[in-house]
Order: structure tokens, then C-alpha cells, then sequence
């Protein structure tokens, strides 16, 4: 099975990287661009949309990495024979 793909808007073009090479600091960063553009006055209403459906695919990837983050500590702290799960507080 071939790896998904994120596509990513980058100076008004597209181009693919696969989901592995994308750290969540890049990831981030780029929802960040794209927030950016999305509350420009200007942009076109089609546009807007594809910053949208971008962004939605960017969010989706970096609440992955987190889970897999927040499973790794789990791991660690169960091997260290720790009673309580990790869980990631959101403040």
C-alpha cells in the first residue's frame, strides 16, 4: 500500500510529502501559514477553501502524531511500572 500523502500549499502551489517526512513542528507550522492566509481579507472564496481543506488534513496529521506520542509515553511509563495512563492536558 502506497504511504498517504499531505498536500501542502506553499506560495499558491501544491506539492505531495508523504506523512512520514512531515515533522509536527512542520506541520504546525504550516497550519500556522495557513491561518494566516485564511484571515486575509482578499483571498478568493475557492481559495479559501482549499487553504481550508489543507488545513483540516494538517490538523488531522498533527492529532496523530500526538497520539502516537501520547502512546509512547503510556509505553515508557508502563515499563517503569507506573499506574496512571499519560494523557496530554489541553489548557
Amino acid at each position: 500500500m502506497e504511504p498517504l500523502r499531505v498536500q501542502l500549499m506553499i506560495y499558491g502551489g501544491i506539492y505531495n510529502m508523504e506523512e512520514k517526512s512531515l515533522t509536527f513542528e512542520d506541520a504546525v507550522k504550516k497550519l500556522e501559514e495557513i491561518v494566516e492566509k485564511l484571515e486575509e481579507e482578499d483571498v478568493p472564496l475557492e481559495k479559501a477553501i482549499d487553504y481550508y481543506q489543507e488545513g483540516m488534513k494538517l490538523s488531522k496529521l498533527c492529532d496523530e502524531k500526538l497520539q502516537e506520542a501520547q502512546e509512547k509515553v503510556t509505553k515508557i511509563l508502563n515499563e517503569h511500572h507506573e499506574e496512571e495512563p499519560f494523557d496530554i492536558q489541553e489548557g
